[in-house]
């Protein structure tokens, strides 16, 4: 059993918020019917190189567990579909731009009248009210806007947007702990609601600390590269041969590592305070001894000693740490194209009622025929000719 067996979400979304958001609730067990265009899809399965025989790998890595039904709502057939996928459905998720599904009678308060044990999740740039919420929201306009980008890079350098479509991964992950709140909140009242997630709010929400310190001095935080505002020495330093993360905590952890590294014992560093506000005196004596010994020579040493570390890593070292096998970070699924295929594993552990990863990202339509026939009971002759009108 999975924590949301027996749910049926019906995915409208594309891109990577809200692929993302619902492949957090299949992995959970929740049943989810993927909504795509006939004979396109989801934006990202044309985002390439590289592919896998003709799929996506940036498709491929957000929509397993689902199921790919396509249908264009838009006309007549295609809408009268959708209406019976939505009277079956316990959750939908949709992505469009605030105002696009008013103008089909399917946003939250005419789909809610008639169907009013529905959970309808949202996920827009702005969210679905202020000032701002009919303006598009891409991901890194969000962590521009959102304040991210300004904290990120060198302290003499231009500002940087993460690695990854930050903004739109964490939209998801609100999303789905939205979706999951509000169908826990209907075991007790017997209604959905509306949840509203929009990636400005969600990249603010990431702020914590920094925003604290905004809030605290009322100075906007600068870019530090990879130092810490208030922790040091918690950063990137240079081995002999490569880069490594120290992050001494306390003050505890400060002492083991002057030991480990043969650093003097000096008052004027003797305190966090004393190192944050001393930083540019600290930071050459780092370096210099640091630099003495390979990378692996510290790193055994200063974990023994109970001193948090650990090498910068590229994708490839971090896939062959077997501590990735024992956490099942990796996962293998049947993919009718591309055969066996490697996705990420869920960093979800539960005792009793684990998430699992069953089946392989959909090619495009492939549960249309199942689901209309199976699910909505129509005659394979009413399927043959829906999809001769183009509506499937």
């Amino acid at each position: 059993m999975t924590p949301l067996s027996g749910i049926t979400v019906l995915d409208l979304t594309r891109v990577l918020s809200g692929p993302y958001c619902t492949m957090l609730l299949a992995d959970m067990g929740a049943r989810v019917i993927k909504v795509e265009q006939p004979g396109k899809g989801d934006d990202t399965r044309a985002w390439g190189p590289p592919f896998l025989q003709g799929e996506s790998a940036y498709f491929l890595s957000i929509n397993r567990n689902k199921e790919s039904v396509t249908l264009d709502f838009k006309t007549p057939d295609g809408r009268e579909i959708l209406e019976q996928l939505v009277a079956r459905a316990d959750v939908l998720v949709e992505n469009f731009r605030p105002g696009t599904l008013t103008k089909l009678g399917l946003d939250y308060s005419a789909v809610s009248a008639r169907h009013p044990r529905l959970v309808y999740c949202s996920i827009s740039g702005f969210g679905h009210t202020g000032p701002r919420a009919a303006e598009p929201g891409y991901d890194a306009v969000m962590q521009a806007e959102g304040g991210l980008m300004s904290i990120t890079g060198a302290a003499d350098g231009p500002p940087f947007r993460l690695g990854v479509a930050i903004a739109d991964i964490v939209s998801g992950m609100f999303a789905a702990q939205g979706v999951t709140a509000a169908l826990l909140a209907r075991t007790t009242t017997g209604k959905g609601q509306n949840v509203d997630i929009a990636m400005l709010d969600s990249v603010a929400a990431l702020l914590t600390y920094q925003a604290g310190i905004y809030f605290a001095t009322g100075a906007p935080p600068a870019r530090m590269g990879n130092r810490h505002p208030t922790i040091a020495p918690y950063e990137t330093f240079a081995a002999s041969d490569g880069e490594f993360v120290l992050a001494v905590g306390n003050d505890d952890q400060w002492r083991r590592f002057c030991a480990v590294a043969e650093v003097a014992l000096e008052d004027r560093f003797a305190t966090n305070r004393q190192r944050v506000t001393s930083y540019n005196e600290l930071r050459p004596i780092l370096d210099g001894r640091l630099r003495s010994h390979p990378r692996a020579h510290w790193i055994a040493r200063l974990t023994a000693a109970g001193v948090p570390c650990g090498s910068v890593r590229d994708l490839g070292e971090l896939f062959a740490d077997p501590q990735m096998a024992a956490r099942q970070m990796v996962a293998s699924v049947d993919h009718s194209l591309t055969g066996p295929l490697r996705v990420l594993g869920t960093p979800l552990k539960l005792s009793d009622t684990p998430p699992s990863i069953r089946t392989a990202p959909p090619t495009l339509g492939q549960h249309t025929d199942a689901v209309l026939t199976g699910d909505l009971g129509l005659a394979s002759d009413r399927v043959a000719d829906l999809r001769a009108k183009g509506a499937i």
